[in-house]
């Protein structure tokens, strides 16, 4: 048995074609497989707000970044920040994180499926998201993705370059799955 080639082929580059375009139709079936996403008790906390390359919405996004991502994230054709809702009629959700993550990876998988790469990003200023976009107090922002069609290491930073060319490595599963009890490999 093997891993479904779509899983092992999504990779979280850096390097961007700046010329390339991803319209809104792609972005909708990105945003559809994203909404159909398991989340607990199907609250479906996942939220996003959708910015383009040159558009205002992707500039605030941009803005919010921290300066390292903004070296290579200009490149990205969409950006995307991820957010959860917090609470809904029945009142606060669990697991919210849980949800959008799950979201979030539908979408990146659906990006490897149709040709492109994403990268989600960690480095960014949520109160920066907040105020740009009047994010309401139930609502958090998590994660910004960045989607587009790869592009040449060669244009990154020699830093990122060499991040792009190293070798994938994933920790064995005998560091990571257990049995018994915490500690002892499920699988060696």
């Amino acid at each position: 048995m093997e891993v479904n080639p779509l899983i092992a082929a999504r990779w979280s580059p850096r390097a961007f074609d700046a010329t390339a375009e991803v319209g809104p139709p792609v972005v909708r079936v990105l945003l559809e497989a994203a909404r159909w996403a398991a989340s607990h008790g199907n609250t479906q906390p996942a939220r996003f707000l959708v910015g383009y390359r040159g558009d205002d919405t992707f500039e605030r996004i941009f803005e919010a970044l921290r300066p390292g991502n903004r070296t290579w994230a200009w490149r990205a054709s969409v950006l995307l920040v991820g957010a959860v809702a917090t609470v809904d009629e029945r009142g606060p959700l669990p697991n919210t994180e849980f949800g959008l993550g799950l979201a979030v990876q539908n979408l990146v998988l659906q990006a490897v499926e149709l040709g492109l790469v994403a990268h989600q990003v960690g480095g960014f200023s949520p109160e920066a998201l907040r105020e740009a976009f009047a994010i309401p107090g139930d609502a958090r922002p998590v994660v910004v993705v960045a989607v587009g069609v790869l592009g040449d290491a060669d244009d990154l930073p020699e830093d990122l370059a060499a991040r792009e060319r190293r070798e994938r490595v994933r920790k064995p599963l005998a560091e990571t799955a257990f049995t018994g009890e915490w500690g002892r490999p499920a699988f060696e």
